[in-house]
């Protein structure tokens, strides 16, 4: 029997990214991810037996090397779960640069991944791409303007995707909310972000794991963002 195709997660280096990696290779299933910065992270991914790959996605360039060197490893994959992302600030006088940043991670890199891997992915039986998405696009941000618009344009390539794409490849999405603190958030913090929930707890990065094995294993859901946000919608 041959051995299954490799799933690429983009931006796996560390957090949420790094966990469902380190989740997957666990079960077996090979797994390719790109990095932007070297961290420790990539480096337990090495040792793991994951194929690691450098990838600059501020522009259509970095992505085209990229998606190159991908297309040098590997001749088909199970998986793509875009999971790369930034957030750059909207400082005044640079917010063009800002959102041009994270229009080119969020929309851009995903956009031109698809296209150009899509008969990477036809040459497996079963063939996802999800987007990792954000709950925020919900209803948008006051501080986080082109933030949201960017992963909303992301949400958007979901639908486009999974009609061009059905029957063959399942595209869908994610969208998370306070998954995970950063070690300096300080206890003031914690509490107001745990109070804009229904649930009120830090789930950790499992519950993405949960939900991406849940697209990756169900046959008939695709063109679905699924909203992981402890029912903020709700509060």
């Amino acid at each position: 029997m041959s051995a299954p195709f490799p799933i690429l997660i983009t931006g796996a280096s560390q957090r949420i990214g790094l966990h469902c990696a380190e989740r997957l290779l666990a079960d077996g299933q090979p797994v390719i991810v790109s990095y932007r910065s070297e961290r420790p992270g990539v480096q337990r991914l090495r040792d793991l037996g994951a194929i690691v790959l450098a990838g600059d996605f501020s522009d259509e360039a970095g992505v085209l090397r990229f998606i190159a060197q991908l297309k040098a490893h590997t001749h088909g994959l199970r998986a793509i779960i875009h999971n790369a992302s930034t957030w750059q600030a909207e400082t005044p006088g640079h917010e063009a640069a800002a959102l041009s940043q994270m229009l080119s991670v969020h929309v851009m890199a995903p956009y031109l991944i698809n296209l150009h891997c899509t008969e990477l992915l036809r040459a497996s039986p079963l063939a996802d791409i999800v987007h990792i998405s954000d709950d925020v696009v919900r209803k948008g941000s006051p501080n986080r303007i082109a933030y949201s618009a960017s992963k909303a344009a992301l949400d958007n390539l979901t639908l486009s995707f999974a009609s061009q794409l059905a029957p063959a490849i399942k595209v869908n999405g994610i969208a998370p909310a306070m998954i995970l603190f950063n070690p300096d958030d300080d206890a003031a913090y914690r509490s107001k972000a745990l109070s804009k929930s229904a649930l009120g707890i830090e789930p950790g990065s499992e519950v993405i794991y949960q939900s991406l094995r849940y697209l990756l294993d169900n046959p008939y859901v695709t063109g679905t963002t699924l909203t992981v946000n402890g029912g903020r919608h709700v509060k």
